[in-house]
């Protein structure tokens, strides 16, 4: 018989049945004082369902009986707290912890959070039960990116050390649980008692920011306003929104601005106006059709999830970073991801350089990018041609899996050179299987790139004379075929040293047409 099937045998129906816990606001026992005294430790104060609130009010109560002798079975007390948030984690786990040390429920009084990103060795799971009376798991599903010998080592110590005097609590997002309990039948009942967190309020925002700071009337208002506007749409935890609000507002005297949404037409007409890029403009609207057109029959037709993570393929300065900005903003405005944002990393950023680190940096990467896009340049840098670099092999492996798991949560985009891209595509055949787009962004030609020059010239306010274009063809003529040529971003360049250049070339004269006309001799590489 398992702990969870003694206590319900303790207390008559104890899953079910409230009336043991009485009205809302009756005590759970009669000397208040004895098991609520200290606001500091409120369950009620909690972010957690009402049942759950019941759970921990007769554990507790258990707890108390039992230090009396009221009650002489020991239970294991083991946890599972659905959430993401670490404050409210860490709340509900230091309130464990103040009771299990109150009644001398557990045999150490220390508490251990354990990220198993950080778990090198699964023996080292009994030193830290030996140290401590409560482990706090997070990260669970690293073990994913474990071999299946660390896989099986790791429940089997687990499943030996969640026993008399300790406590063990597990933490992570409601999916993440689900697939983390289906590893192993023993795990439901081990893990029996779930801490189901729930979302603060508007109000719980506004009243935690209030409470810090002093505010004008008129700047309370507003501090609402911008609450009710963009805290529902946010993806940051709890503790994280209002902390990062916090310092906005103490420092700037105001809130912060609300992000500016672009329509998708909006966007669309800003992408039909770049010069160029007619294959990944038609894939594009080919795209957004196939979205809309599952968005409007919903489940009339069996359309299959769209699968969104995308390869970009291209020489530099070919547009590839400016479509993937778009590309936010449209899927933002489908409601397809949660927030208008582009995370650029490249190699450097996901890859560590001692073992056992690079699936911490990878994934503290994806968790800025969650809700909106992971934008990875240049990702053939990650390709292991040779099978040398483990720490290459360990991102990619890491990625492949996040965006597996948090497909409803991500999109990522890898980028980079035509040519080079294929053997990062060919190093894990998880990836080609994952990928749901190829775009190919093709070498501007010689007529595009002056375009491209013509309107960052007339954007800034100047005149180009007439010779000046056969000027800027030959020196695109003259580059085209060096190593790394930058297409649009060697017209930028060209585009920058011909203003100074025209600028030292100008300096004596006064005259306004002068001082706006580009010449052929202000060309310049």
């Amino acid at each position: 018989m398992n702990n969870r099937q003694i206590l319900e045998d303790v207390y008559k129906d104890f899953f079910a049945d409230k009336s043991l816990v009485g009205e809302k606001d009756t005590p759970l026992v009669e000397n208040k004082s004895e098991v609520l005294d200290d606001e500091k430790y409120s369950i009620d104060s909690l972010f957690i369902d009402d049942e759950s609130k019941d759970l921990l009010k007769k554990i507790i109560k258990y707890m108390e009986d039992y230090s009396k002798g009221i009650e002489s079975n020991y239970l294991t007390f083991n946890f599972t707290i659905e959430s993401n948030d670490k404050t409210i984690i860490d709340s509900i786990c230091n309130l464990i912890m103040y009771y299990s040390n109150k009644y001398n429920y557990i045999s150490n009084k220390k508490m251990f959070n354990l990220s198993l990103l950080k778990l090198d060795k699964c023996e080292d799971l009994v030193n830290y039960y030996k140290d401590n009376g409560v482990m706090v798991y997070s990260n669970i599903d690293a073990l994913g990116m474990q071999d299946v010998m660390f896989h099986k080592k790791f429940f089997y110590n687990l499943f030996e050390l969640c026993k008399d005097k300790t406590i063990s609590i597990i933490t992570g997002k409601k999916d993440v649980l689900n697939s983390f309990m289906l590893e192993d039948t023993n795990l439901k009942n081990t893990f029996c008692f779930s801490i189901v967190g729930v979302s603060p309020s508007i109000n719980d925002v506004y009243n935690e920011i209030i409470s810090k700071i002093n505010l004008s009337e008129e700047l309370n208002i507003k501090v609402l306003d911008y609450i009710t506007e963009s805290y529902p749409k946010s993806e940051d935890s709890y503790s994280v929104y209002v902390d990062n609000l916090y310092k906005y507002i103490s420092f700037n005297k105001d809130v912060p601005k609300l992000d500016e949404v672009k329509s998708v037409d909006l966007v669309f007409k800003e992408l039909d106006e770049l010069v160029g890029l007619e294959k990944v403009k038609k894939s594009l609207h080919d795209l957004v059709d196939l979205i809309t057109l599952k968005n409007k029959t919903k489940d009339d037709l069996k359309i299959n999830n769209v699968n969104l993570h995308m390869v970009f393929l291209g020489n530099p300065g070919t547009g590839k970073t400016t479509v993937a900005r778009m590309i936010s903003s449209i899927l933002y405005d489908l409601k397809y991801i949660k927030q208008n944002k582009l995370i650029e990393v490249s190699s450097k950023d996901l890859v560590a350089e001692y073992v056992g680190q690079t699936a911490v940096k990878t994934m503290n990467v994806v968790e800025k990018a969650m809700g909106g896009i992971l934008f990875v340049d240049e990702a053939y840098a990650l390709a292991d041609k040779n099978g040398e670099n483990t720490y290459n092999g360990e991102a990619i492996a890491t990625l492949i899996k996040a965006m597996e798991d948090y497909r409803d949560d991500l999109v990522v985009i890898f980028a980079g050179y035509t040519k080079e891209m294929q053997d990062f595509l060919d190093s894990n055949s998880g990836i080609v299987s994952r990928i749901g787009y190829t775009l190919e962004f093709d070498d501007y030609t010689n007529k595009e790139l002056i375009d491209i020059f013509k309107g960052m010239v007339t954007k800034a306010g100047f005149i180009l004379d007439d010779d000046c274009i056969s000027v800027v063809e030959d020196l695109i003529n003259q580059n085209r075929n060096t190593k790394n040529f930058g297409n649009a971003r060697f017209i930028r360049n060209m585009y920058e040293k011909t203003v100074i250049k025209h600028a030292t070339n100008t300096k004596n004269n006064k005259s306004k047409k002068i001082l706006k006309t580009i010449t052929k001799k202000d060309i310049t590489l």
